[in-house]
């Protein structure tokens, strides 16, 4: 699969100077885009659009200072309709505009090329299930949240801490399908994992479809395929941990890739540092091409 991430990362390279198609760039890793950008954003540490845009800069920056080309024409060449939208982009990166830059041949910065590779580690064993699922809905209480990669997510401890006790005790009523008892629901909103990104999150419980959601908030999940991964550690980084060896190791070594869909998270609550028994549930479908067994 790295092999096909490389050959589909040479066909963006050889793109940046126009309009990259993504879903070609995703047909040629053979995944659909959805879970290229997610693959990527996993693997990379960074957004697909922030890549290509850092690329481009570094690419548009050795033009300016080699000064062949009006600034214009470098802008067009990459893609931007106006000088004034290039020298945005152009600062967002380099921290200068490109006609100072040229006027005082700066120092720019270069973002090299990516290409990706096995590093075997041999450390990290994950246990999962593949798990076929109807429809569903999850009631409970949702808010809009940013994202905290690493350590504890105050935003999402208050909202769990928010939830008032005929809330709580009106979920756990509602409760019937597995994965059983109150858990977290994310549904992402863009492409990023980057620190301050916005998810909607939700606190609530797993129920049938049309189950009355009353003075809660309700999230319709469809029929699909599902990863189920158990694990246990120190809270809340044993779960970032779980969530970068599955976008880093398990989908690279298996025949699956993820899906539109919210990401589930049973866990009990303890104090950072803790031990605690988890379990994640990650929408998935069958890779293209993969043999049924």
């Amino acid at each position: 699969m790295l092999e096909r991430l490389n050959q589909a990362l040479d066909h963006l390279e050889a793109s940046l100077d126009r309009e990259v198609d993504m879903t070609e760039v995703a047909r040629i890793a053979a995944v659909s885009e959805h879970h290229f950008r997610r693959l990527f954003s996993a693997l990379a540490g960074m957004p697909l659009p922030v890549y290509v845009r850092r690329r481009r800069m570094t690419l548009a920056g050795a033009e300016v200072l080699a000064g062949d080309l009006t600034l214009l024409d470098i802008a067009v060449r990459y893609g931007y309709g106006s000088g004034e939208a290039f020298a945005r982009a152009f600062r967002s990166v380099h921290g200068i505009g490109p006609g100072e830059a040229r006027r005082t041949g700066a120092v720019l910065t270069s973002h090299p090329r990516m290409s990706f590779r096995v590093v075997v580690e041999g450390s990290t064993t994950m246990r999962y299930r593949i798990v076929e699922k109807e429809s569903f809905r999850v009631v409970g209480k949702k808010a809009r949240l940013p994202l905290v990669p690493e350590g504890l997510n105050r935003a999402a401890a208050a909202h769990l801490e928010s939830l008032d006790e005929l809330a709580i005790v009106r979920m756990k009523e509602l409760a019937g399908q597995e994965p059983a008892g109150i858990l977290s629901a994310v549904v992402y909103l863009t492409d990023s994992r980057e620190e301050g990104a916005e998810a909607d999150y939700w606190i609530g419980v797993v129920t049938a479809p049309e189950t009355a959601a009353e003075n809660l908030d309700a999230l319709d999940v469809p029929a699909g395929t599902w990863a189920v991964f158990d694990n246990h550690g120190s809270y809340p980084s044993a779960l970032q941990e779980l969530w970068r060896d599955v976008f880093t190791q398990w989908f690279p070594s298996n025949p699956y890739t993820s899906r539109t869909g919210p990401e589930l998270l049973r866990t009990q609550p303890v104090e950072v540092g803790e031990e605690t028994d988890s379990q994640l549930w990650i929408p998935v479908e069958r890779s293209s091409g993969s043999a049924q067994v």
